[in-house]
């Protein structure tokens, strides 16, 4: 198990290195960025002057190297908009985001898992078919025009939730479900098939013998083996739901870090658009690590050699 864990790290340290040069290739590849940064009236003086100061006269690799040794030390860059470094922006608007996220991924589980769980008892039911069609609408559905229908009927027409901007928790609830949606959705099948094929083994059917009841046999029994891929999933999704907010924030005006990132494309804010991604891909590679060596625990037969 140490050794899989130590094999895991060293996988990880290296994917945030990998992370990190296309990062870095990316602002070169894209142009100069002194030239990308500067406003569209500045002099060629002005933009040799902001090479000069962002370092962008040195070798390549001094370049790739100093970038390195600022993130180590948790310096980001400057944000040219906000005058501040951009970390500290960054952590200014992450709680709202976090906010946002984790309801969503309480408004996922609450309606994905129990719709999953009953459209496998009731396999082939009226109740199975409805969770088909929840699924693909909610795969199939736009984001942003989920926001928007939510906006008409419960906002415009019935006048109960505000339209937009952070408040009260009635500002919360539009733009969390619209975020959880296609999670939701998702949540909702890898459920129901994983509980299908824990279902139709035969410790479940040893147990129905033995007179479990039915709620034993369902949630003791079948629902607890099949709860790893669905364990993986929800981690996964809270990551895109933090690095995915982009639109549903746009859409409701939420102050969180995907309408950050749109603001900063706006104002030309390289360094804090860099940011944010980073950021964003750290998240997703640490949460892979914790997953994969969570699984050991929660299912004993799991081992690693």
């Amino acid at each position: 198990m140490q050794r899989y864990i130590l094999k895991r790290l060293v996988q990880s340290a290296l994917s945030l290195l990998a992370v990190t040069v296309i990062v870095f290739m990316l602002v070169r590849l894209s142009g100069d960025p002194a030239v990308l940064m500067a406003p569209p009236d500045a002099a060629p003086a002005e933009i040799q002057e902001m090479r000069v100061k962002m370092g962008l006269t040195k070798p390549i690799y001094i370049q790739y190297g100093n970038f390195i040794a600022d993130i180590a030390r948790g310096n980001f860059g400057q944000s040219f908009k906000w005058d501040k470094p951009c970390l500290d922006v960054w952590m200014e608007r992450f709680p709202n985001t976090m906010l946002l996220a984790g309801a969503a991924m309480f408004f996922t589980l609450l309606i994905g898992l129990p719709v999953g769980i009953l459209s496998a008892v009731k396999v082939d039911s009226w109740f199975d078919r409805f969770g088909k069609i929840f699924a693909l609408m909610g795969q199939s559905l736009p984001v942003f025009w989920v926001g928007l229908m939510l906006m008409i009927i419960f906002a415009v027409f019935l006048g109960w939730l505000p339209t937009s901007g952070m408040g009260s928790w009635k500002h919360l609830l539009m733009p969390a479900f619209t975020l959880g949606w296609a999670f939701m959705a998702a949540i909702t099948r890898l459920t129901r098939s994983s509980m299908l094929d824990a279902l139709d083994h035969d410790y479940i059917k040893m147990a129905r013998i033995k007179g479990v009841s039915k709620y034993g046999v369902v949630m003791k029994h079948a629902f607890k083996n099949a709860l790893i891929p669905i364990i993986t999933m929800g981690a996964l999704n809270f990551v895109f739901m933090l690095n995915g907010t982009v639109i549903t924030e746009t859409v409701f005006n939420w102050p969180g870090i995907g309408r950050l990132v749109v603001e900063a494309i706006f104002a030309r804010d390289f360094p804090l658009v860099q940011c944010c991604v980073l950021i964003g891909a750290f998240f997703f590679i640490f949460v892979n690590l914790f997953v994969d060596i969570l699984y050991a625990y929660i299912d004993p037969r799991i081992r690693y050699s």
